[in-house]
């Protein structure tokens, strides 16, 4: 009988990298996994170098040790008795790396800024469109090789003649700008059921920092952490994120967004929201009225109200929920629905993906 015998793929090592960036590769990702602490990532990868023979004879784990001091990837700390911590050099090699891990198809997929429907001589960037010319379109957009060769179709090759009739030029596009504003939900739940949910909800936010901080320069990135409270962070902390014995406070941290954006001039906004669970908190005064047992009305009514303020402000809030309860589907389709935003149900796998598509999406409208 003819078939397809099946096995397990273990990918070859990239021959053309040393052995110290092989293990740095490893070694980011426990960074991540560890909230930053050297020593237990370093641990880690002693053990896994002992079960999967990582090194070589010739170069050890104590050799990639002294490497990453000689360049500059981590230091000692003298406040706590000369314990490795990491530099600003490896908090940005983890960003990158989020980012190479979640959005690395876009180096083959997509090329330019993501651009509104708006065209005309006033835009920012050029796109691949080709229109005849128009009064008061500007040199710099005429098309010199389409309108030659306009000009030997129309006029023949024997006398040359460049005529107005004969210009093309590249049309012209706006770039929108966007303020963002992504929430992490830190609340107990995220580490619950033998499934860790928050280290790719920090990869998700650092691959999404570094995109807009290096491709989308014009556009800004607030990112708040909520558990019974709400707090800003910044883009420096994410590797260092770390669930705590919270609730879920969803009001607290949609109170603090609609704030942030409120301070920002652009005209487009957006909230992005990962979480796993439904809202199980909010604060009177200086107390916390609590209730983690299915959907209290009280929480319920005040998220709701908060998610009609937002679409009445245009700002539409994407929910990523990293879970698949039909009680907690019912949740996120009224606040889907009340703010007129988007949805998704994600596995922790493909996350990354669907938050860079939506980003994308909402880049090319203007959402006012």
């Amino acid at each position: 009988m003819l078939g397809f015998r099946f096995s397990d793929f273990t990918p070859q090592s990239d021959q053309q990298k040393s052995q110290f960036d092989n293990l740095l590769d490893i070694f980011t990702q426990l960074l991540t996994i560890t909230s930053g602490n050297v020593s237990e990532a370093l641990s880690w990868l002693t053990n896994l170098d002992k079960q999967y023979n990582l090194t070589n004879g010739q170069y050890g784990i104590g050799d990639f040790i002294e490497d990453l001091k000689d360049k500059g990837y981590i230091q000692e700390n003298e406040n706590e008795g000369g314990q490795f911590i990491i530099s600003a050099k490896s908090e940005q090699k983890i960003r990158k790396s989020a980012l190479e891990e979640i959005f690395g198809k876009l180096k083959k997929a997509n090329k330019g800024d993501h651009n509104t429907t708006y065209s005309g001589n006033s835009g920012d960037e050029l796109s691949a469109d080709l229109r005849e010319y128009q009064f008061g379109d500007t040199l710099d957009q005429i098309s010199l090789t389409d309108s030659i060769r306009n000009a030997q179709i129309n006029h023949g090759m024997g006398k040359f003649m460049l005529t107005e009739n004969d210009l093309e030029v590249v049309e012209k596009e706006y770039k929108a700008q966007t303020s963002t504003v992504l929430m992490i939900d830190i609340s107990h739940s995220m580490i619950l059921y033998g499934e860790d949910r928050i280290t790719p909800a920090k990869k998700v936010a650092m691959a999404l920092a570094e995109l807009i901080t290096t491709k989308y320069k014009k556009d800004t990135l607030d990112i708040i952490v909520f558990g019974n409270d709400a707090w800003q962070i910044k883009i420096k902390d994410l590797p260092y994120l770390q669930v705590g014995p919270y609730h879920t406070n969803t009001v607290a941290g949609l109170e603090l967004a609609m704030d942030l954006l409120r301070r920002r001039k652009n005209r487009n906004k957006q909230i992005f929201m990962i979480t796993d669970g439904k809202p199980t908190c909010i604060k009177e005064g200086i107390k916390y009225y609590k209730n983690s047992f299915g959907l209290d009305n009280k929480i319920l009514n005040k998220t709701l109200t908060l998610a009609a303020q937002c679409r009445r402000l245009k700002i539409p809030i994407t929910t990523f929920m990293i879970a698949s309860d039909p009680y907690l589907k019912e949740f996120v389709k009224e606040f889907t629905k009340v703010n007129n935003g988007n949805a998704y149900y994600s596995s922790l796998k493909g996350l990354g993906n669907l938050i860079f598509e939506d980003y994308r999406r909402n880049r090319r409208k203007n959402l006012r």
